[in-house]
């Protein structure tokens, strides 16, 4: 089954419930390795109010600290990397990269206005990524 799982959060609800899933897609192979990505885009408004680059980690940190938790307990290996850009090209680009065989993200994430101007991420990532990909509502 799935081996190299692509799990991309945001702290929404959505994003939780895409860990569930893909905690159940990684139990189907005890060599399975989730890889937790968390993509961030830094705006004026972020360097102002995280001048030091501690204060804006410690924020992402947080955000996906549900998520690693609920790995944790669920046994599961992964690793967590945090990535720089617009979310839907950069799980793409990270995905097709890096050899993933599936993708798991939730159907919706934690900015609405943008995803109602722009179009959602997960579309994006479901029309563009080689892999397959999980879309959980």
């Amino acid at each position: 089954m799935f081996e190299k799982i692509l799990l991309a959060t945001d702290g929404s609800e959505h994003a939780i419930r895409a860990t569930e899933k893909a905690i159940d897609v990684a139990k189907c192979n005890h060599e399975s390795t989730v890889h937790l990505i968390y993509v961030f885009e830094s705006s004026k408004s972020d360097v102002l109010e995280n001048w030091n680059t501690t204060g804006a980690q410690d924020k992402r940190e947080e955000k996906i600290r549900p998520t690693e938790e609920r790995l944790r307990n669920a046994d599961i290996n992964y690793e967590v990397e945090y990535l720089r850009g617009d979310p839907g090209p950069t799980i793409v680009k990270h995905a097709n990269e890096n050899g993933f065989d599936v993708v798991v993200l939730g159907s919706r994430g934690l900015n609405r206005f943008q995803e109602l101007v722009l179009g959602s991420v997960s579309h994006k990532v479901a029309k563009r990524a080689s892999c397959a990909v999980l879309i959980i509502k």
